[in-house]
């Protein structure tokens, strides 16, 4: 089982758990965990509205993609800390992270 928590934008932290191998995104994980993502591009990294912050973790993660960062130049919001849920893969580097959900509910 892959671990991590998950930080709602009214700061309640919750776990989240999920069997390895499932080859999901943490986009598609927060909105089976019922949390408010609008996710509206569906995934492609072109709308911003999964963006989340990394709190603790952020070293284990994979490098923001070009694509990616692109995206998050335009938000005003986002910091160095910044990443796209649909473009972080739920596998073991993600082990143990903290996620806040950042923006305003969708």
């Amino acid at each position: 089982m892959i671990q991590f928590i998950v930080e709602d934008r009214d700061g309640t932290r919750r776990p989240v758990e999920i069997p390895e191998g499932m080859g999901l995104n943490l986009m598609e994980v927060l909105k089976a965990s019922e949390y408010n993502i609008l996710a509206t591009c569906g995934g492609m990294a072109l709308c911003a509205t999964c963006h989340v912050h990394i709190l603790e973790g952020e070293d284990k993660l994979p490098p923001v993609s070009d694509a990616e960062l692109d995206i998050l130049d335009t938000l005003p919001s986002a910091h160095a800390n910044s990443r796209l849920a649909c473009q972080l893969r739920v596998e073991e580097t993600i082990e143990g992270a903290v996620f806040q959900i950042a923006g305003e509910e969708n």
